[in-house]
């Protein structure tokens, strides 16, 4: 069997990893660095609707939570250079790789301008493939589930 390309690694038990609310925004920031204090830049606020409402650059976006399935969980990864607890023993040529889990999350809000986001906003659309996807790839027919 061949080693994973990339693992996720953690040096915390799960109960003990700090969570996160991931923000997936309709615009590109060239920034990939702490920014302090946040809540001068970024302070969300929540309608009685369960819409969310921000502000940033002075665009007005709106946001929707969106819940992760059932058995899923999600991860804030950064990359880390060696993997020292992975034993590899055949090689491989793709290149040595792991990512420190940094924070878990079971939500994630995507943002549109002015308005929500709906079914056809491509972020949404591609993580419901990816999860349809997800499914049937590591699903078993109904028939060797069973023994046959």
């Amino acid at each position: 069997m061949r080693p994973p390309m990339l693992a996720l690694k953690s040096d915390k038990p799960s109960e003990e990893t700090p969570k996160a609310t991931p923000h997936l925004l309709p615009c590109r920031v060239h920034h990939d660095g702490p920014v302090e204090p946040a809540k001068s830049f970024w302070n969300p606020k929540t309608a009685d609707d369960g819409t969310k409402t921000s502000y940033f650059r002075g665009r007005k976006l709106q946001g929707k939570a969106v819940k992760l399935p059932e058995g899923y969980r999600g991860a804030v990864a950064a990359t880390v250079e060696r993997v020292e607890d992975l034993v590899i023993d055949i090689e491989v040529d793709m290149p040595e790789g792991s990512l420190q889990v940094q924070a878990e999350f079971d939500e994630m809000i995507v943002w549109g301008q002015e308005t929500a986001v709906d079914a056809s906003d491509p972020y949404l659309r591609g993580a419901e493939e990816w999860l349809a996807l997800a499914e049937k790839i590591h699903a078993y027919p109904e028939q060797e589930a069973k023994g046959k």
